[in-house]
């Protein structure tokens, strides 16, 4: 028997299905076709012909069995083609010509709307009629690509519906819109795609640097957690010993009291025993004195024994119990009374580290300076100076007020800076939002936009209204400002002392805020000429 491995594929290929003979028959013209492909060519004639040769015939033929060519269609499928092409595999697109074993899919012809195998797809790539045919990438569902209502490809795309559509549609159904080739329509929207995916990686580090902005925060809290239980170490700790300190100081009152009793009790009994002594010695010569038989000695001896030893009236004598009454509590209102200064001392100190860690660099404006001010070339001191100089105009600067704001505001979170004000008689110290009023009178209160305190050497006062009157602060030399802007919370602190002064609560911040600064007058009570000085904060206090 012939070899069928020296024979080309096209020897055993039925002209219906493309494919490897698969139970071959003949017809008699003497063509050979795939049982099932001839059977069910015939069901759909009406005239029964050679779909080879276009002969007719009278009645159906009964087709035989050639025997022939099945054994050489068998060997050419197993020794060549089939072992050469992959079997298709789950996800992958079958080849629509295959019967038996299917083979993955390598085209898809739209014209065919048929997926083919490397071996079916042979006659497009042979025959010039085929030739013309659209192969694309293989893929499934080809029924999608024609149009449900006219059987037709769907090769066009409506704008105005945003749908595809097929060339019947275009007369139709869809006769005013605006349509275009699938092609035009894709080249559009893949350049949309692009902005979009551009747009969404965008958005995804948009969203990456707010999870790590809110890890961040989450690692800002744990510091701020573990600083805080430090400090709160340390405060127990101090009045863990202030307590103990007192205790001992309470004890050793008692005890004092107990002995300064003991001491007198002892002295008492030392006198009582003393004149039991006394008088005991007195009983035992009287007694001896009693037996003696000698006038003369007997009455020079009783002359000496008539007069009682001195003794004490003992009757009014006793010895009080102390009484500790009160001393426990008077103890324990003198250790409320440190403990609570102490309390605030540290809280305050350790209040003061914990704001410093958000110190901010920040430099005066000269643009919203009046004419008044001198400004330091570095930005960071400002003092009257007596005489105003011509500026431009400008709708920042402030106009009848010597008030200077810096050039950085703040619109979220937390920052701190300190001014000194060594040496100053008068002074305005605080922050302002952006808004503010900065021509004409100007009237520093939370209301106008203003979160300020104000010095003079006989007032104190953090500026509201009404105005909250502050003790005043001997030697004050650096003032801090600290400011939570989402909590809406404005705190000022003596740096020195290392003690809070004032804080306003349940501010609202809907803009920017500006650290706001005013030297005072220059000649005021003949001397306020010391510059505002912005200090860098000293944490190692």
């Amino acid at each position: 028997m012939a070899s069928a491995t020296s024979w080309s594929e096209e020897n055993f290929s039925c002209s219906i299905c493309l494919d490897v003979f698969n139970s071959p028959v003949s017809t008699p013209c003497g063509h050979n076709f795939c049982r099932t492909c001839i059977t069910k060519f015939w069901d759909d004639q009406l005239l029964y012909k050679c779909p080879v040769c276009n002969k007719l015939f009278q009645t159906r033929p009964d087709v035989q069995v050639n025997t022939l060519i099945s054994e050489l269609a068998a060997q050419f499928r197993s020794s060549v083609r089939v072992k050469e092409q992959p079997c298709v595999k789950p996800g992958e697109v079958p080849c629509d010509v295959c019967t038996g074993t299917q083979l993955k899919a390598v085209k898809s012809c739209l014209v065919c709307f048929t997926s083919y195998c490397q071996t079916h797809l042979e006659p497009h790539q042979r025959v010039a009629g085929l030739k013309k045919h659209l192969l694309v990438e293989a893929m499934d569902r080809l029924e999608d690509r024609m149009c449900k209502k006219h059987d037709r490809l769907l090769e066009l795309f409506c704008q105005t519906e945003q749908v595809c559509v097929c060339l019947f549609c275009t007369v139709l159904d869809h006769k005013s819109h605006p349509v275009v080739p699938l092609k035009e329509e894709y080249e559009v929207k893949t350049a949309q795609l692009g902005k979009i995916e551009t747009d969404d990686q965008q958005t995804i580090q948009e969203r990456k640097l707010k999870i790590k902005e809110i890890k961040d925060t989450v690692e800002l809290s744990n510091k701020d957690a573990d600083r805080e239980i430090a400090d709160g170490v340390q405060v127990f700790t101090a009045l863990k010993r202030s307590i103990e300190k007192w205790q001992d100081e309470f004890n050793q009152t008692v005890k004092e009291k107990l002995k300064s009793t003991e001491n007198e009790a002892e002295d008492l009994i030392r006198q009582l025993e003393q004149e039991i002594e006394d008088l005991t010695n007195r009983s035992s010569e009287v007694k001896q004195l009693s037996h003696t038989e000698d006038h003369l000695h007997f009455l020079q001896t009783f002359r000496s024994l008539k007069s009682p030893p001195p003794t004490r009236d003992w009757t009014t004598v006793e010895v009080r119990p102390p009484s500790y009454v009160g001393t426990l509590r008077r103890s324990l209102d003198q250790l409320e009374e440190t403990l609570n200064m102490e309390m605030k001392k540290l809280c305050d100190d350790a209040e003061l580290k914990r704001v410093q860690q958000y110190e901010v660099d920040v430099t005066l404006d000269p643009d919203t300076a009046p004419p008044q001010l001198i400004l330091f070339e570095d930005g960071k001191q400002v003092h009257h100076g007596g005489i105003g100089k011509e500026l431009p105009d400008n709708p920042k600067r402030f106009t009848e007020k010597i008030f200077v704001l810096t050039r950085q505001s703040f619109s979220s979170g937390r920052f701190y800076f300190e001014v000194q004000v060594k040496d100053k008689t008068a002074w305005h110290l605080g922050v302002a939002r952006e808004s503010i009023k900065r021509k004409g009178q100007i009237i520093l209160t939370p209301e106008n936009g203003y979160w300020t305190l104000y010095f003079r050497k006989d007032k104190f006062i953090f500026n509201d209204n009404p105005a909250v009157r502050l003790p005043l602060r001997a030697e004050l030399q650096k003032v801090g400002v600290f400011v939570d802007y989402d909590e809406g919370l404005v705190s000022f602190y003596d740096v020195e002392a290392r003690v809070h002064i004032y804080s306003a609560t349940g501010c609202t911040f809907s803009e920017p805020l500006y650290p706001f600064l005013c030297p005072g007058l220059y000649n005021y009570k003949g001397r306020n000429s010391a510059p505002l000085i912005i200090s860098p904060v000293n944490q190692t206090q």
